[in-house]
């Protein structure tokens, strides 16, 4: 069931990443900078490891705004983010939200990504057309 009513929480998302997938997403991307697929090389730049990228975690917060829609990729009309943290592999990410606007089938979601007590992506915003 679609959150539709201001205040309203949506249904939200957990995903653990495993290891291996900051280099399924290099692969897919693009961005092989190896702060995200070499462990070493981020702890010799002050990284605590290799660290998931930023745009991953933008997608699953995509994907929770437009599996509340309905999950027809046309549902999505805008995505905004402030990335604000580091996330890693092999630890939950939560995405929550609630409604901020609602305007019969046009929605618009606050949306925050969370691991663990940081904030990886907050203040998101997406605008949706709810099945």
């Amino acid at each position: 069931m679609s959150a539709t009513a201001k205040g309203e929480k949506i249904a939200g998302l957990k995903v653990t990443p495993d290891k291996y997938v900051p280099h399924r997403y290099a692969g897919a991307s693009g961005d092989f900078n190896p702060i995200h697929i070499d462990a070493d090389f981020a702890q010799m730049v002050g990284l605590p490891g290799a660290i998931l990228h930023g745009l991953y975690v933008m997608g699953l917060v995509a994907k929770a705004a437009n599996d509340e829609a309905g999950g027809d990729p046309r549902a999505l009309k805008r995505l905004s983010v402030q990335f604000r943290g580091m996330s890693f592999p092999e630890q939950e990410i939560e995405v929550t939200g609630e409604v901020i606007e609602a305007d019969g089938a046009d929605v618009t979601f606050d949306l925050v990504a969370t691991q663990g007590e940081n904030q990886v992506i907050r203040n998101a915003t997406a605008d949706v057309t709810v099945a």
